[in-house]
């Protein structure tokens, strides 16, 4: 988002600022320098460092997707461009600041606001924000004391993202796997003592409707010691329906059904990965302490075209015990500058024509 305060670009050598260093940042900042060759760009970070979720996003055992970073690198290094780190804007600069010094201020920092369910007993102990969970085993300096335990055998993650993904991956995974990679050495520590055994992913709606890829999939799937757990009834119709999907959707689907068929092979595993569909939390359901004993759904029916299929709740409910549970329905931004137009019912800035 751009605020523009001069009438012609090929009159100035425009000086712009761009609040935020993550991917979109510097992306930004590689078509200023780009298009605009006599540009120079200021960048602006809350945290010490740049990167953004590149940095304190990406599970640890997917270096590949960081390799980016060397081509951040470079646009950091152009002489055109300047890094700020632990400056955050709201406190330490306002947006009238940055207006006032530069031609243009563009917002990029994204949204760093959990999603919430609003549903009762989600203060509770062990009820964790999949982004705090993240930033913690990622080395993100807020979440770096995230308060958890994992002395439970039973964990639940409410979303079915690629992020919900992650997290089920990590809780699953080998501790000897972990230490060839990048991950924290205080999480490491604390993965090695975990007593989980199997990990719910819980969707609204169903295997249609996944929102993680094949790739995050298979990864699940070739976990050692770990068997994916599927509920065939919830299954039913996903095979005939698979027909009159795109190439995508079919190959994950296919792999779906493939891989609910018994493994003979992973006979003898010692830890579950179970996707359920069609539910929708309540309620946490709470001990005497304050911690989490279990969650409460909805059962919830499909309704609609295949394409466009939306959950509804019906009178059923089911009890899914778990010692702790992992929030991952998404992210929200939030307003840093009481000059930025702020939508505060669907947390987004108020564009108008890319300029507020």
């Amino acid at each position: 988002m751009m605020k523009r305060v001069y009438s012609t670009i090929s009159q100035l050598k425009p000086n712009v600022c761009i609040v935020g260093s993550g991917p979109a940042g510097f992306y930004c900042a590689q078509q200023i320098l780009k298009l605009l060759p006599q540009s120079t760009v200021d960048i602006y970070e809350k945290l010490p460092v740049p990167f953004g979720l590149v940095r304190y996003g990406v599970a640890p055992d997917h270096p590949e997707v960081k390799n980016v970073i060397n081509t951040f690198t470079k646009t950091g290094d152009n002489p055109r461009v300047n890094f700020y780190g632990n400056i955050c804007l709201g406190q330490d600069i306002s947006l009238g600041d940055l207006t006032n010094a530069y031609h243009a201020v563009v917002l990029t920092y994204g949204a760093d606001n959990d999603k919430k369910l609003n549903i009762p007993g989600e203060d509770g102990k062990n009820i964790i924000s999949a982004r705090s969970f993240v930033g913690w085993y990622n080395g993100l300096p807020e979440d770096a004391s995230l308060d958890l335990s994992l002395d439970c055998e039973e964990a639940t993650i409410l979303g079915q993202g690629n992020v919900a993904m992650d997290v089920a991956r990590i809780l699953l995974s080998p501790v000897d796997q972990l230490k060839s990679t990048d991950i924290t050495e205080h999480s490491l520590e604390k993965l090695s003592t975990s007593r989980i055994k199997s990990v719910n992913l819980v969707g609204r709606r169903g295997a249609l409707q996944v929102a993680f890829t094949i790739k995050e999939f298979r990864e699940m799937t070739k976990l050692p010691h770990v068997q994916t757990v599927f509920r065939n009834e919830q299954l039913c119709g996903v095979h005939e329906a698979s027909a009159t999907l795109a190439r995508p959707r079919k190959r994950l689907t296919e792999l779906i059904l493939k891989t609910s068929n018994p493994d003979e092979s992973k006979s003898n595993c010692s830890k579950y990965f179970r996707p359920i569909f069609l539910r929708s939390p309540t309620e946490f359901k709470l001990n005497d302490n304050g911690a989490i004993t279990g969650i409460n759904f909805a059962v919830n029916r499909l309704e609609g075209p295949l394409d466009n299929q939306q959950a509804l709740v019906t009178e059923d409910t089911e009890l899914i015990p778990s010692g702790i549970a992992f929030r991952s329905i998404g992210y929200q931004s939030r307003c840093v500058d009481s000059d930025i137009p702020f939508n505060e019912k669907s947390c987004t800035v108020i564009p108008k024509e890319g300029e507020f």
